[in-house]
């Protein structure tokens, strides 16, 4: 017997979770400092976990920290094809159950695991994001415990909002509503390295609307989604709804892509790899059930552009944080600036002098801003652009260019200056402290403003910096299609959710807004339900009677 059945129950409006500063002599920096040393302390096994149930494979990984890549935070089991089947069946043997509990109590579950974030969990998730993954306390902060914490809360009250979305009107005699019913099937959630906010999302947004779930983490960071699996089941929700599953991609993933019990794939990551299930999805699609809905979000080659008329302290401010803030490894970092010519002079002084001030190294030490990148495939990567615009005729490095994988993958943020407004690293992706500026003649501010939008391929963030209204106004109809979130006088990183919904297009992926109703509406198939009070008599109609 369901006793909420007689109620209309409206959940808590939501209100974006308060940021810890973590400042000197604060209760909140002894605490994460705790917090960290317990972590850092222990080893742990981190298991699959598959309808509710701890699964050892055997064939493990490891969690390292960056920073120090000797020291082991956890091993962890890695799923096979058998694992990968068998939370298949988990997954849909849990669908009945979940769909069929009323949105409000699915709703009361996610708001559980938000307060149990917000407070008893608050130090533990923040420190294990920082020593798994190198964030410093502020970008561990706004991540780890504040976006994740207004995705879950912000996304229950988007669902209240999608199920109260009617028909206007019922014809006399009838009555007319929607059912948002869960797809028909299960859920892949496949999850980046550089977000546990967006781990939680990716899972618990099609969760919250009925959904049954194999979160896939990436495998350079299990150890927060784990812990996130931890949360989830003191918070109550039940066996099977979210099955852990981390493995490598090619197995987990192809087992899950060639189900036919697939009802959708939830994704941030590469667009290499993006594209491939997009065309695994193609090639299996008369094996499906239903089509599988596809939403992802990839990567970026975010711009700072800068008109003539703009502020060169917060233009400065701006190149320095949305570009090496958390190493650069965000999908909204500047990775390319445009700075007229007669602002550069000044603007490179600021930078210089900014950038020689900050400091690189461990988590631990707060004065840090700059941690280590997340493994040695991407200290590879980025030392490789480096080392190539160091030796190009066509650019030269202005600040940073060292790179240290000694003791942790460490490399300096890295600004270069190029002539070539198309230069290798003007248009590929980096994922790195890497800033490449080309500083353009004042008067040619129209023709730049289209080079910036014909030069990558992707659309997911941007910047403009100006004072000239009209300049700006050039600006958003010349850059309309390149960023799906545009920002006017300020750096191009740190959309909140409820505010600036983030997603972009192109290349960027599906841009369906993560931190929006819209994207809730991806992982239900609306069934639209007319009831007839005075059902038709006769089949004859009046202009059918004789003369």
């Amino acid at each position: 017997m369901n006793l909420l059945n007689n109620s209309i129950i409206r959940v808590p409006e939501p209100v974006n979770e308060p940021q810890f500063d973590y400042a000197v002599n604060s209760a909140a920096r002894s605490q994460l400092k705790r917090a960290l040393s317990e972590l850092a302390a222990k080893t742990i096994e981190i298991p699959l976990i598959i309808g509710g149930r701890e699964v050892n494979t055997g064939n493990r990984g490891q969690v390292v920290m960056p920073h120090q890549h000797a020291h082991k935070l956890a091993d962890y089991h890695q799923a096979g094809e058998e694992e990968a089947r068998m939370a298949i069946q988990a997954a849909m043997d849990a669908k009945t159950g979940w769909q069929r509990l009323r949105w409000e109590e699915r709703a009361a579950i996610f708001l559980k695991a938000a307060e149990l974030i917000s407070g008893k969990y608050r130090f533990q998730i923040n420190a294990a994001s920082m020593l798994s993954t190198s964030k410093n306390a502020f970008q561990a902060e706004i991540d780890a415990a504040c976006e994740l914490i207004d995705f879950l809360r912000f996304n229950v009250y988007f669902a209240q909002t999608i199920y109260a979305e009617q028909p206007l009107r019922s014809s006399k005699g009838t009555w007319n509503y929607t059912q948002y019913r869960p797809l028909e099937g299960f859920v892949l959630a496949v999850t980046p390295f550089n977000f546990t906010a967006i781990a939680g999302n990716l899972a618990a947004a099609p969760a919250i609307m009925g959904n049954t779930v194999i979160l896939k983490p990436a495998s350079s960071s299990v150890y927060t989604p784990w812990l996130l699996m931890q949360i989830f089941k003191e918070a109550g929700l039940p066996d099977g709804v979210i099955n852990f599953l981390p493995g490598p991609g090619s197995v987990v993933g192809d087992v899950c892509l060639a189900s036919p019990h697939l009802g959708g794939v939830h994704f941030t990551g590469s667009t290499a790899v993006f594209q491939h299930i997009w065309k695994t999805i193609g090639k299996n699609i008369t094996s499906y059930r239903a089509y599988p809905r596809i939403v992802g979000e990839t990567g970026g080659k975010d711009f700072i552009f800068a008109h003539a008329s703009a502020d060169v302290d917060s233009l400065a401010t701006a190149c320095v944080r949305g570009a090496f803030e958390f190493q650069g490894q965000k999908c909204s970092a500047a990775s390319r600036a445009y700075i007229p010519e007669s602002l550069w002079p000044r603007v490179r002084g600021i930078l210089e002098t900014e950038v020689g001030r900050i400091k690189m190294g461990p988590v631990t030490d707060f004065r840090n801003f700059v941690n280590a990148v997340i493994d040695k495939g991407a200290f590879d990567t980025i030392r490789s652009a480096i080392e190539y615009a160091k030796t190009a005729e066509e650019a030269k490095i202005v600040t940073g260019g060292g790179c240290d994988d000694s003791q942790g993958y460490f490399i300096e943020p890295t600004i270069i200056l190029t002539t070539n407004p198309k230069f290798k690293t003007m248009q590929e992706e980096i994922f790195g402290p890497v800033l490449t500026v080309y500083v353009y003649p004042d008067e040619d501010y129209p023709e730049t403003l289209k080079t910036c939008d014909e030069t990558s391929v992707y659309g997911l963030t941007g910047a403009i910096f100006a004072n000239d209204r009209q300049a700006i106004s050039q600006a958003m109809a010349a850059l309309e299609n390149a960023a799906g979130n545009f920002y006017i006088n300020d750096k191009p990183t740190g959309a909140v959710v409820g505010q600036q919904p983030f997603g972009g297009a192109r290349a960027s992926g599906t841009n369906d807004k993560a931190g929006a109703a819209s994207n809730l509406m991806r992982w239900v198939s609306p069934r639209t339900i007319k009831e007839s009070f005075d059902a038709a008599g006769p089949f004859d109609y009046p202009f059918m009677q004789a003369e």
